[in-house]
């Protein structure tokens, strides 16, 4: 009997793959025939899973938000408080930081190649972000824009710092002061809501 293949399995085990030897040699120095000799897989099979290199890592792109979305859902199940919340997701960038390094190499290398206005327009980038915006939105349990920007901002500002400059802040402490700051904005916003209602 021929073997049977989980197509959908094999491709994310392929995306695996490639997320390593372009942490590795970077996007922008292989060819697809490079990459299906380094993986050890023919050119033909990688050209079945994806037709382009800049496919593949449009694909590469989505399979890792959706697994690092998960991966934090996960962490959040059954934390309540906000200042827990706060603490739990700079943990686990803390200790996957290696990991979110090469994923912010790989993607600037990517971006280097490409023109920007492309980039901005993919329907890809921003139904990840869109993913991304919910899941802030939903841990700190805000529907405030500008408090999950600032969030996103927060938490990739500190690794680029981190990945360029070393131990110079710590995510323990940047998450107490974010809680800190998100408290007081968040009763201050309170109040003036308050002070906005009509007297009956």
């Amino acid at each position: 009997m021929p073997k049977i293949v989980d197509h959908d399995q094999y491709r994310k085990e392929l995306l695996t793959k490639c997320f390593d030897l372009f942490a590795n040699k970077g996007y922008a120095s292989v060819t697809m025939r490079q990459i299906a000799q380094e993986i050890g897989v023919s050119t033909g099979t990688l050209y079945h899973y994806f037709p382009s290199k800049q496919a593949l890592f449009w694909q590469l792109y989505d399979e890792f938000n959706e697994r690092d979305t998960a991966s934090m859902n996960a962490v959040l199940n059954n934390i309540h408080t906000l200042q827990e919340r706060i603490t739990a997701i700079f943990d686990y960038i803390a200790q996957n930081e290696d990991y979110f390094f090469k994923q912010f190499l790989i993607t600037s290398d990517f971006y280097q190649q490409q023109d920007r206005t492309e980039i901005l327009a993919n329907e890809t980038l921003k139904r990840n972000y869109e993913l991304n915006r919910d899941f802030v939105a939903k841990a700190l349990e805000t529907d405030d824009p500008a408090v999950v920007n600032f969030a996103m901002c927060l938490a990739t500002g500190i690794m680029v710092v981190r990945l360029f400059e070393g131990n110079v802040v710590e995510y323990d402490e940047q998450a107490q002061l974010f809680h800190k700051m998100l408290t007081l904005y968040l009763q201050d916003v309170s109040l003036h809501e308050s002070d906005e209602l009509p007297v009956s």
